[in-house]
């Protein structure tokens, strides 16, 4: 299995499909932030603005998160609705792109030609990104909400280590399994290709472990031995976003191909 996975790596340049992702991805992050953030003061869920920066800050390689904390204080504060009209097509279009790029490189792993029509696929594009931002505002609502009913248990009970391991990790498995969901609905409608859609498979869960363990694993290499902001200076944060982007394509990637490999031995008349 190891041998065929680094086969097809090669074979389909897995690693020059995730700069594609990485490139586009970082075209298209801003747009669509402006996007989603335009949307969450209309959304009336308290802290939620403070949430997201929390959220970014603990995902997000050290100091990436800094280049988003001007623009969602800014759009959370001022609640410009012009921003929401103007981002309306403008991040579609933009956001979209950076889906589109990753379609691409999914069809290159399922070894296939996108034979949708032009606004076919970029309507696919715009919807998948579209579902990933509700999907982003629904998971870090739940887990606003854990918060709030945290703290009304720990107001009855009293607050405790085991109430908070217990909420950390409902915390963690709400992303996580909005992270399975997003994985699952691209491997399914990205490629043009016929994809069962399944919410949990190895390639789902490889992907997932892949993006975990790259995230922790960079952001401490970031902190500990990363000189980039040596190196780049103030280019620092979007250089480590970018490699941070990489890693996540060469994950996504990683994990299609395992989901193809499997589906490719299973028998026939299974």
């Amino acid at each position: 299995m190891a041998r065929e996975l680094w086969r097809e790596i090669l074979g389909d340049k897995v690693l020059d499909g995730a700069a594609v992702i990485a490139f586009f991805s970082l075209l298209a992050v801003f747009p669509a932030a402006l996007f989603v953030l335009s949307l969450l003061p209309s959304l009336s869920i308290p802290h939620l603005q403070q949430a997201l920066l929390d959220l970014m800050d603990q995902v997000l390689p050290t100091g990436s998160a800094n280049l988003f904390e001007f623009t969602v204080r800014y759009v959370g504060s001022e609640g410009k609705r012009g921003l929401l009209t103007f981002g309306l097509v403008f991040a579609l279009w933009s956001a979209s792109s950076g889906v589109y790029s990753l379609m691409e490189q999914l069809n290159v792993v399922h070894d296939v030609k996108d034979r949708r029509p032009f606004w076919k696929a970029r309507g696919t594009a715009i919807f998948l990104m579209l579902f990933f931002a509700v999907l982003s505002i629904g998971a870090l609502s739940l887990v606003i909400f854990g918060g709030v009913v945290q703290s009304w248990v720990a107001a009855r009970i009293g607050w405790s280590r085991p109430l908070l391991i217990f909420f950390a990790t409902l915390r963690w498995i709400i992303l996580a399994a909005a992270l399975l969901l997003a994985l699952a609905i691209a491997y399914c409608l990205g490629p043009d290709a016929d994809v069962r859609f399944r919410f949990i498979s190895p390639g789902n869960v490889a992907a997932a472990v892949l993006i975990a363990v790259a995230s922790v694993g960079f952001r401490f290499y970031v902190a500990a031995f990363g000189g980039y902001s040596v190196m780049y200076g103030n280019l620092a944060a979007m250089i480590v976003l970018m490699m941070w982007m990489y890693m996540a394509g060469i994950a996504l990637l990683i994990g299609c191909e395992v989901n193809k490999i499997l589906h490719r031995r299973k028998p026939k008349n299974s």
